[in-house]
C-alpha cells in the first residue's frame, strides 16, 4: 500500500544527518556534561557550541537560549515564571492558542488569582489588535501577552512586530509560542520586540523530547525546576546531550537550506490548493490556510462538502489508502470535543462538515500531493 505522510505539523521525520549526529553522540560522548573530567567536558563543549550556534542564527545572546524537553515545557515555564517572578496580574491571550498555553493560563488564573483576558477573533481566526491595545491601556496592572506566531491548526500568521510594538509601548511582556515557525522562518531577535519564544526540535526534523526557550536578557525570571546548576542555573537536570546535538543539527540544517526548502514546500501547498479546488469545487479552507501570503507555507486546513454522517469514515478512508493527516491537531486526536480552534471560528453548519489538516515537508512530492487529492475526490464524490 502506498504510504503518504502529510502530518508534518504534528511531527516531522528525522533528517539522516540528525540521526548520524545523534548516533555519534550516543556512542562516543556519554559523559555527564556537569562532570569536570574529559568525558564531561566533551559533552559540555558540545552543548555550549549548540547554544552559541542557535543564538547566532536567531541574533540573540547564548545566555538567552535555555534547552528544555520541548515546546510544552518551555511555554509552561515562561508563563509560570512571568506570573511568579514579574508580578504579572493580567494575562492576555486568545482561545485558539495551543493547550500548552491555554491550560497553563487557566491554571495560573486559579492559583494566583490573576485576570485572564481572551482577545476576540475575526471570522478567519485573527486576534483583534485594536482590542489588544484597549486591554493594554485599561489599567496599570503588570501584563503578559501570549499569542502564537503560527497557529498549529489553521496556519494563520500573527504580525509579531505589531503585537510586540504594542506591548513595548504599554510596558507589557510578550510571549509567543513559535513551535510551528522556528526552523521554518528567519528570525532577528535583536530587532523583533518579543521577550520570550519557544521551539521544539521535532517540528523541524529533529528528535522528540527536546526544544528550547528564548528568554530575553534581564527578564527577571527565576528557575522553575530546581536541583542543579544546569542551563546556567535556569533549569536543573542532566542535559540530554544526544538530543541537544540532534536539535542543533536539525536547526543548523533547516536554516542552511531554508530558502530552497521553503520555496519547494510552498509549491507543494499551492499545488495542493489548486488541485483541490478543481477536484472538489465546493471545498472550503479554514482560517487563512488557503491564503499563501497570510498563512504558513507548511499546512492547509480543509473543510469537505460531504454528508456529516458519512464524514465519520473519512479518516478511516484516508488511513486505508495510506494517507496520514490530522483531524485538528495531533494533540486533539482521541478527543470527542473536536478542534477547539475550529469551534471558535466556525458556525454550527460549518462544524458539521469534516475538516482535515494536511501539512508538508521537503520529503513530500507532487506525486504524493496528487495522490491525496485523488483519494479525497473519490471520497467526496462517492
Amino acid at each position: 500500500m502506498k504510504q503518504v505522510y502529510l502530518d508534518n505539523a504534528a511531527t516531522t521525520p528525522l533528517r539522516e544527518e540528525v540521526i548520524a549526529s545523534m548516533h555519534e553522540a550516543l556512542c562516543g560522548c556519554y559523559g555527564n556534561p556537569s562532570s569536570t573530567h574529559a568525558f564531561g567536558r566533551m559533552a559540555r563543549t558540545g552543548i555550549e557550541k549548540a547554544r552559541k550556534s542557535i543564538a547566532a542564527q536567531l541574533n540573540a545572546q547564548p545566555g538567552e537560549i535555555i534547552f528544555t524537553s520541548g515546546g510544552t515545557e518551555a511555554d509552561n515555564m515562561i508563563l509560570r515564571c512571568a506570573v511568579r517572578d514579574q508580578g504579572v496580574t493580567t494575562l492576555i491571550t486568545s482561545k485558539i492558542e495551543h493547550h500548552a498555553v491555554l491550560h497553563t493560563a487557566e491554571a495560573l488564573a486559579e492559583e494566583y488569582d490573576i485576570t485572564l483576558k481572551y482577545l476576540p477573533l475575526d471570522a478567519d481566526g485573527n486576534p483583534d489588535l485594536a482590542e489588544l491595545e484597549r486591554a493594554l491601556q485599561e489599567d496599570d496592572s503588570r501584563k503578559l501577552v501570549s499569542l502564537m506566531h503560527v497557529n498549529n491548526e489553521i496556519g494563520n500568521l500573527l504580525d509579531l512586530e505589531a503585537v510586540g510594538s504594542l506591548c513595548r509601548e504599554y510596558g507589557a511582556l510578550f510571549h509567543s509560542d513559535t513551535v510551528q515557525s522556528v526552523g521554518h522562518f528567519p528570525w532577528d531577535l535583536s530587532r523583533t520586540p518579543i521577550d520570550f519564544l519557544t521551539a521544539a526540535a521535532h517540528k523541524f526534523h529533529g528528535p522528540k523530547g527536546v526544544g528550547f526557550a528564548y528568554v530575553r536578557k534581564n527578564s527577571g525570571l527565576k528557575p522553575l525546576i530546581l536541583g542543579g546548576s544546569q542551563e546556567r542555573g535556569f533549569r536543573a537536570g542532566t542535559e540530554p546531550y544526544h538530543n541537544i546535538v540532534g536539535l542543533h543539527k536539525a536547526f543548523e540544517t533547516a536554516y542552511a537550506h531554508l530558502d530552497e526548502e521553503r520555496e519547494y514546500v510552498a509549491g507543494l501547498k499551492s499545488h495542493f490548493i489548486e488541485e483541490l479546488k478543481k477536484a472538489i469545487p465546493e471545498i472550503q479552507f479554514n482560517g487563512l490556510s488557503g491564503d499563501m501570503e497570510r498563512s504558513t507555507y507548511t499546512l492547509v486546513n480543509v473543510r469537505l462538502p460531504v454528508d456529516p454522517a458519512k464524514s465519520q469514515l473519512l479518516l478511516f478512508h484516508l488511513d486505508l489508502n495510506g494517507i496520514a493527516c490530522s483531524k485538528g491537531s495531533a494533540c486533539q486526536s482521541g478527543s470527542d470535543s473536536g478542534s477547539h480552534v475550529l469551534n471558535e471560528i466556525l458556525d454550527a453548519e460549518a462544524l458539521s462538515l469534516p475538516s482535515l489538516r494536511f501539512s508538508f515537508s521537503h520529503y513530500n512530492t507532487l506525486e504524493e500531493v496528487d495522490y491525496a487529492v485523488g483519494v479525497l475526490e473519490e471520497f467526496a464524490n462517492s
